[in-house]
C-alpha cells in the first residue's frame, strides 16, 4: 500500500506513530513500513485472506487518524514529532 503525504516528513511522522503499534497476531500477519520521498510504503504478508483485510483496514484506520492530526496541528505536529 502506498500513501502519499504532502512532504517526506509527513511520511516519516506517519511512519514513527504507526510501527510503535505491534500486530496483535506477529506470528500470522508481518508489516514492513518504509517512506520513499513523500510516499508511506506499507507491505504485508499474512495467512488468510480474512485477516489481510482486518489488518489493512486497522492500518489504514491509523493512518488515517496521523493524517487528521498533522491536518488539525500542522507545523506544532511537526515540531512536537522533532523534538
Amino acid at each position: 500500500i502506498r500513501i502519499p503525504f504532502a512532504s517526506e516528513r509527513h511520511a516519516a511522522i506517519a511512519k514513527q506513530v504507526i510501527e510503535v503499534d505491534k500486530e496483535l497476531q506477529p506470528q500470522d500477519v508481518k508489516r514492513d513500513l518504509s517512506v520513499d520521498g513523500g510516499t508511506l510504503i506499507a507491505t504485508f504478508s499474512t495467512l488468510t485472506v480474512r485477516l489481510s483485510r482486518l489488518t489493512v483496514n486497522a492500518f489504514l484506520e491509523n493512518v488515517d487518524l496521523v493524517v487528521r492530526t498533522i491536518g488539525e496541528f500542522g507545523e506544532n505536529a511537526e515540531n512536537g514529532a522533532a523534538s
